[in-house]
């Protein structure tokens, strides 16, 4: 009531002289300019900010990701029945047998003593899967199937119940259901064969089932840590800059080249908006060293924006070497008694095409591309000329050789 009368005042005072649709505009103004409004942990209220929009620069999650929030790799072992005989042959694959004899003694199954199972519609298989991040219990994840003894293919098969486990060794889902393969094969009566892909490998789609969460420090700690993918000092400090200027000053503070540490607020709800505004938030990445990358299996060549180099002059030369061989006639005298035969006459020819061209001083991506394409160098050629002048201390780059 008391913060109210002011404005009773103002409005008495002035009803007569402020027509309302100016005192409406005023109204909207002291709300837009109204400064934001902090919580009780001092970060910025979400609302205050309005809707997210998309930015023109690189956004925050295209470049950073936010530490302890990842997925987790699983497997198991199991068993995939009902193929039409392309499985393992059991008398090979020891393993299959042996799970077959488990799991039907499992079931209640009792099988003689000493007695061997033979079926080709069987075969053990490795499973597994990706645990993604805040996944829950119910939920359900593709699986990936593949077989580890000598079945031809998986094609027809449903994979049983299958525990799959993390690297803790907890069980933390189980998978089942029916195969889709890609591939298939074809086999004649004469022992030819044809196979399309690869049939040996299959997939379940949400063929397991969430029996146990992995947690993460997103929902517990008042701070996050977000992880350059590409470590760069000044992209750090330009993302910690971002957050602050869009979010309120001493939000966001660089740790290092990699990483930047971000308070949110500690009401869960409000958090999980807090981030997806940081994530959206427009950022220019720092310029990449300069380097050259080459890959010595197919003669590709990448050259970064910034490699320049030294004065330098760079000879290229083939040696050509030609042989021609003319075949000529001997053709003896009249009553010689000689015979007309026919004798190789050689002409070698050696060819060398030497050019040199010269590098000015601070020559740039353009002028390297156009001065090696003058002297028609080949991709080995032109990584030979990148070598050498390496050597030479006239490359301003790193040479990275995959």
């Amino acid at each position: 009531m008391v913060a109210m009368e002011p404005f009773r005042q103002m409005t008495q005072t002035h009803s007569a002289a402020v027509p309302l649709t100016r005192l409406l505009r005023w109204m909207l103004g002291a709300c837009l300019l109204a400064p934001l409004m902090l919580s009780a942990d001092g970060i910025p209220n979400l609302e205050d900010y309005g809707a997210v929009e998309e930015p023109e620069g690189t956004r925050v999650k295209d470049i950073a990701s936010i530490e302890g929030v990842r997925t987790n790799q699983l497997v198991g072992y199991g068993l995939v029945f009902g193929l039409n005989g392309t499985g393992d042959n059991t008398h090979n694959s020891r393993f299959t047998s042996q799970s077959i004899g488990s799991l039907l003694r499992q079931l209640g199954v009792q099988l003689p003593g000493g007695s061997s199972i033979r079926s080709k519609n069987v075969a053990a298989v490795m499973v597994s899967a990706t645990l993604p991040a805040f996944v829950k219990q119910g939920q359900t994840i593709d699986v990936t199937v593949s077989s580890l003894g000598d079945a031809e293919s998986l094609r027809g098969g449903t994979l049983l119940m299958t525990p799959l486990k993390g690297a803790d060794g907890q069980v933390y889902a189980l998978a089942q259901g029916s195969l889709i393969v890609g591939g298939f094969g074809a086999r004649g009566s004469d022992g030819s064969k044809i196979t399309v892909n690869v049939p040996s490998v299959g997939r379940i789609p949400n063929g397991a089932i969430i029996e146990r969460t992995v947690a993460n420090p997103f929902s517990t700690s008042s701070e996050i840590t977000l992880n350059l993918h590409r470590p760069d000092f000044t992209t750090a400090k330009r993302l910690a800059d971002a957050i602050n200027d869009e979010l309120g000053p001493s939000v966001a503070t660089p740790l290092d080249g990699a990483s930047v540490k971000v308070r949110v607020p500690e009401n869960p709800g409000r958090r999980v908006g807090f981030v997806a505004r940081i994530e959206n938030i427009a950022v220019e990445p720092g310029d990449a060293p300069a380097r050259v990358v080459i890959n010595a299996r197919t003669g590709t060549v990448v050259i970064s924006e910034r490699v320049v180099v030294k004065p330098a002059a760079v000879s290229h030369g083939n040696l050509v070497v030609t042989i021609t061989e003319t075949p000529t006639v001997s053709q003896p005298g009249a009553l010689s008694g000689g015979r007309t035969v026919v004798t190789p006459s050689s002409d070698i020819d050696i060819n060398q095409d030497s050019r040199m061209f010269l590098m000015q001083p601070g020559v740039t991506l353009d002028e390297i591309v156009n001065a090696v394409n003058q002297v028609g160098a080949a991709p080995g050629d032109l990584v030979a000329i990148l070598e050498a002048l390496r050597e030479a201390g006239a490359l301003r780059a790193e040479l990275v050789v995959i």
